[in-house]
């Protein structure tokens, strides 16, 4: 059974920092890419920023420059990193995984975390 736990979500001024954590458990033999999604009130569901097993990393326009996302493979944990943040980055950011099981080695599925609000206001 696969879990993927975000946290750091919170409020924060603007042009404050968070930063977010996403730690996975379970049976895992390989994780492809990792990824962060937001989703505001009344809004579809924004891809953010994506990491794969290389380390190739691509961001959404929006904020490039002030994100930074990054893992730590030992503990199976992915962090956002979010600097000079905007009130229109208040959203819930969840965690998306692509990997595969121990069991099913070589079959890749997408698991997902449960969300974390961040609110940028004044």
């Amino acid at each position: 059974q696969v879990q993927l736990v975000e946290s750091g979500g919170g409020l924060v001024q603007p042009g404050g920092s968070l930063r977010l954590s996403c730690v996975v458990s379970g049976s895992i033999f390989s994780i492809n890419v990792m990824k962060w999604y937001r989703q505001a009130p009344g809004k579809e569901r924004e891809s953010v920023a994506r990491i794969n097993s290389g380390g190739m990393t691509n961001y959404a326009d929006s904020v490039k420059g002030r994100f930074t996302i990054s893992t730590d493979n030992a503990k199976n944990t992915v962090y956002l990193q979010m600097n000079s943040l905007k009130p229109e980055d208040t959203a819930v950011y969840y965690c998306n995984a692509v990997l595969s099981t121990i069991s099913r080695s070589g079959y890749f599925t997408d698991y997902w975390g449960q969300g974390t609000q961040v609110t940028v206001s004044s």
